[in-house]
């Protein structure tokens, strides 16, 4: 039976380490997972490269709500992608997309072949999921040569997209890989792998760690409206990732 490669998202540089603990092969990582993953810090690829050597995606997304950014939001992006590269990112993941929802072929030609230069992958995240003909937008970006489109068969969970994504990789003949994510958990994942045909996954699972140092004024909120608590934080639960791990193919 074929290896399927598991990629966790991850948030933070202890995310990459637990993940890697974890065996997983791969992963994505991102700041403020809350809005979907943006541009991470320089640092935290350091450190989570320095820790643990294995294959990470970085995320070169300036801001959250939508894809189709200012000229300075992608001068800013490409000043990213060129750090990333230099320091050790083993790729890029990005979406750009015009105000329509088609895809930004130029902006996307930018980071395919700054990737594709440095010898490393490029990854067309989940804008994908918004584009009105994914079939069209699939061919563009084979045509620039991108490595792997991440989607959840432009469904809000991957669950309830199979079926594209199937249609997907059918269409794809091997020309791009694809990527499932969104929502894939332990109970649903075999469902998902034999629905799709899928060779990879993109998951995320993460457990609540406290931090009491906030603790002595509980009225004190650093975000926005939605107040969430500000004693605890997320991090990769590091055991059910392994579970996950230990049942697929390997």
């Amino acid at each position: 039976m074929q290896k399927i490669i598991l990629e966790v998202c991850c948030g933070s540089a202890d995310d990459v380490i637990e993940a890697h603990r974890a065996g997983a092969d791969r992963v994505e990582l991102n700041s403020d997972l809350f809005h979907g993953g943006l541009t991470p810090t320089l640092g935290t690829l350091l450190v989570a490269k320095r820790e643990t050597g294995m294959p990470i995606m970085t995320m070169v997304r300036p801001r959250e709500g939508g894809f189709c950014y200012t000229e300075a939001e992608f001068a800013a992006a490409v000043e990213d992608a060129k750090l990333f590269l230099a320091h050790g990112a083993d790729g890029l993941v990005f979406g750009f997309l015009h105000q329509d929802g088609t895809l930004d072929m130029e902006r996307t030609r930018v980071l395919a072949d700054l990737a594709r230069e440095a010898g490393r992958e490029s990854v067309f995240h989940r804008a994908i999921d918004v584009v009105p003909d994914w079939r069209e937008a699939l061919d563009q970006l084979i045509s620039l040569g991108v490595t792997r489109v991440l989607t959840s068969g432009q469904e809000p969970d991957v669950s309830l997209g199979t079926g594209t994504v199937r249609e997907m990789i059918d269409y794809a003949a091997g020309r791009i890989q694809i990527l499932p994510g969104a929502g894939i958990t332990a109970r649903n994942m075999d469902r998902i792998l034999s629905e799709t045909g899928c060779t990879q996954i993109h998951l995320a699972a993460h457990r609540s760690l406290p931090d009491p140092s906030v603790c002595n004024n509980r009225a004190i909120y650093y975000g926005g409206a939605l107040y969430p608590p500000e004693d605890r934080f997320q991090i990769i639960d590091q055991s059910y990732i392994r579970g996950m791990v230990e049942r697929l193919p390997r």
